[in-house]
């Protein structure tokens, strides 16, 4: 016999939706338009077992509620909710499935996948009627369950880093991955959310100098069928199954309150949070995928149904179904979600999976769709930073350089022309040229700074900076889909051998490439986004697609090395000159011609001889060279008090040639001012005498074969290079 809530039953009210404590019981809504009935569950903690059930007869403006005095944070529940099941029809209704809250704060426990989670009979997938036939086997044995919350959290004096935009430094990370295999934390910390939240991580993230920590998605996700029966997970976590839940697989107990210390102790150290959201998709998959949540609450509500043909989905994410940007409720559930997450959680932007997908109104992408308009308006999401991967995988859906004013995007331009050019391949310097200065041909046009750029070589999906220099190809057979799955245009080099290598001629060049890539992306225009571990020489063994692999192939391998510590300390070299200079971090883009009463211009191309690149240099797709003078007395920026910004000037040296070049210094300095080597990418380690070079006006460098160089205005020195010398350098 089932137990009831003693006191006396009320109708509740329809809103705030979700299960919400008030100190003396619990408010439960639900919205569901097309629903005849809904039926709450509740279940015993430690068992999960199904203590009492209720039906809500309240029913206000297409929401059901209730209120339940007495109960307390930590009382499980799940929804049952009855109607017509008529996939024909768009209906899929079955009140044999237990479903998760949508509004739930918290959920315990991990799905078991049985056949009864599914909503329909199960048998052969190639059968044309299988999912007609509804499944009446009770799916809350293997369920996981929705948890009441008590919200309350000592925040202290917590205040948001709120770090403006151009400098920003975004590190990407997998809460898990990252602290499993770190030596300094206790064994119980590793993985989780306070594992992140130990001065010893923190240190680290201070030390290389990021100041945004971005996670891969922790809102409770869901483990494929088909990759548990194949021995592995979904460890990136996307596949979202609810939108305000942190996933207690990072978590030792209480997954809501240890994520609010994970935040409170990085924005102590002045470092903002970005949570890697999936909006465009959920775990329920096609008309042949389970009924955890929004397919048996309201399923044409939640889901882009196939138009005249309800029964499927359409698919822009390559996941079986598409959320419902064109239903209010959806619209609202997503903002409800982000508002929680700034609101409760204080995180401080999100990173938008697929973004594309959230724009389709119609079939096509639509810029000025509802999603962004309310996101536009909102006083508390407008305000946080906001970054859209520009893409789905549906018709039209790669949609870079377009997104509206007040989002950054991921510059998957960015990504591809840097590393062809960095390959040596032919015809990139043009757009190189935009690249490195914040991609003024896809941002500057609706009124976008160069910080609407996110800028990246590599990220969570595709090769390490690492495997990138080191396989031509994808090896992604520990996934199980025989080398199927990943992207096969990657873009990569493995310098002459797949792999591992014992020459020390690969092994070199490989390091250069690394350094290469590195110094273009922390010194580019924009917002540059590291992969965790890149600093490190982190590899995924040429595994492109990792997103299956919860072992050593994905997790950060802390053990450390010569090689290792260099890159690190080289990836910081870089980052503390971008954050010392503003010329590597400006708001505006440069105007190729004087600024402020300057004499020279704000930004000037060399070409080999000095002077300014020419047209022939330009438009000759051997040309893999180039200089670039930055001029810090012609910086259109000001500084916080709205004084004009100074800097001192630079010239980078780019040569992704196989030969030597020997490049002479710029004169627009006159004999006033010499030149000195910052660093190097040809050296591991430069030597002391390059260190104290000094180059007038005219002087050769010798810019060796696919380096990097970047030299800073001096006084000049006695013992300046005098034109036509070439420095012999020895590395130390």
């Amino acid at each position: 016999m089932l137990k009831r809530t003693t006191g006396k039953i009320l109708p509740g009210k329809p809103y705030p939706l979700g299960a919400n404590w008030d100190g003396n019981g619990v408010n439960f809504a639900l919205f569901s338009q097309a629903a005849q009935q809904v039926e709450l569950c509740l279940f015993d903690a430690k068992t999960h077992k199904i203590t009492a059930n209720y039906f809500l007869t309240e029913h206000t403006d297409q929401v059901w509620h209730i209120y339940l005095p007495n109960l307390k944070p930590g009382q499980l529940y799940g929804y049952r909710v009855h109607g017509p099941y008529k996939p024909e029809k768009g209906l899929r209704f079955n009140p044999n499935k237990l479903l998760i809250d949508p509004y739930a704060r918290s959920i315990a426990g991990e799905l078991k996948w049985h056949d009864s989670i599914f909503p329909y009979q199960v048998g052969d997938p190639s059968d044309p009627q299988l999912d007609l036939v509804a499944n009446t086997e009770d799916s809350a044995p293997y369920m996981p369950k929705s948890q009441v919350i008590d919200s309350g959290f000592d925040w202290a004096d917590d205040q948001k880093p709120d770090i403006d935009w151009h400098k920003t430094v975004i590190y990407e990370l997998h809460v898990k991955g990252f602290t499993q295999l770190n030596p300094l934390l206790p064994k119980h910390l590793r993985g989780t959310y306070l594992g992140l939240a130990q001065p010893q991580v923190i240190e680290y993230f201070k030390k290389l100098g990021v100041t945004a920590i971005e996670l891969l998605p922790v809102h409770y996700f869901l483990n494929d069928r088909h990759l548990i029966e194949r021995g592995l997970t979904n460890y990136w976590g996307y596949n979202s199954i609810n939108y305000f839940a942190p996933d207690p697989r990072y978590a030792k107990l209480d997954a809501v309150k240890e994520f609010k210390q994970m935040v409170q102790a990085l924005h102590a150290a002045g470092l903002e949070v970005i949570l890697d959201v999936v909006y465009n998709h959920t775990a329920e998959g096609n008309h042949l995928g389970p009924m955890l949540s929004f397919k048996g609450i309201d399923n044409a509500a939640y889901y882009r149904l196939v138009d005249g043909m309800p029964r499927y989905y359409m698919d822009y994410t390559g996941t079986g179904n598409t959320l419902n940007m064109m239903t209010p409720k959806v619209l609202q559930l997503v903002m409800d979600s982000l508002r929680y997450w700034i609101e409760e959680m204080h995180v401080d932007g999100f990173r938008f999976d697929l973004a594309s997908a959230l724009a389709r109104e119609l079939h096509d992408v639509d810029k000025l769709g509802a999603f962004f308009d309310i996101i536009h308006q909102d006083p508390v999401i407008s305000q946080v930073k906001l970054i859209a991967e520009p893409w789905d995988v549906g018709e039209g859906g790669y949609q870079v350089g377009n997104f509206p004013v007040g989002w950054t995007e991921w510059n998957g331009k960015y990504r591809d022309c840097v590393r062809s050019f960095w390959k040596g391949d032919d015809g990139k310097l043009g757009e190189l040229a935009y690249r490195l200065t914040g991609s003024s041909d896809l941002y500057q046009h609706n009124g976008r700074r160069p910080y609407a750029s996110i800028n990246f070589i590599t990220a969570h999906d595709g090769f390490t900076l690492h495997d990138l220099v080191s396989y031509n190809d994808k090896h992604n057979i520990a996934n199980g889909e025989n080398n199927q799955d990943g992207d096969n245009h990657n873009l990569s080099w493995n310098m002459g051998k797949e792999g591992i290598s014992r020459s020390d001629k690969i092994n070199a060049l490989r390091r250069k490439q690394k350094r290469n890539l590195m110094a273009t992306l922390l010194l580019s225009q924009g917002v540059p986004m590291l992969t965790a571990g890149d600093e490190y020489g982190r590899t995924q063994q040429g595994n492109n697609n990792a997103y299956c692999q919860d072992n050593e192939i994905s997790w950060f391998n802390w053990r450390t090395s010569q090689e290792k510590q260099q890159l690190f300390e080289f990836c910081q070299q870089l980052l503390t000159i971008r954050d010392k200079h503003p010329i590597f971090h400006q708001r505006h883009f440069f105007q190729g011609h004087a600024v402020r009463g300057s004499e020279a211009k704000d930004i000037t191309w060399l070409g080999k001889s000095g002077e300014e690149m020419s047209d022939e240099e330009w438009q000759n797709p051997d040309t893999k060279y180039v200089g670039l003078h930055l001029h810090g007395q012609a910086l259109k920026d000001v500084d916080g008090k709205g004084q004009p910004l100074t800097d001192t000037d630079f010239v980078v040296l780019l040569n992704a040639d196989h030969k030597d070049i020997e490049f002479a210094m710029p004169n627009s300095l006159g004999n006033d001012y010499s030149w000195r080597v910052v660093f190097d990418t040809a050296y591991d380690n430069i030597s002391r005498r390059l260190k104290n070079m000094r180059y007038h006006a005219g002087s050769l460098y010798l810019l060796q074969s696919r380096s990097f160089v970047l030299l800073e205005k001096a006084p000049v020195r006695k013992k300046a290079i005098k034109p036509r010398m070439l420095p012999l350098v020895v590395a130390d």
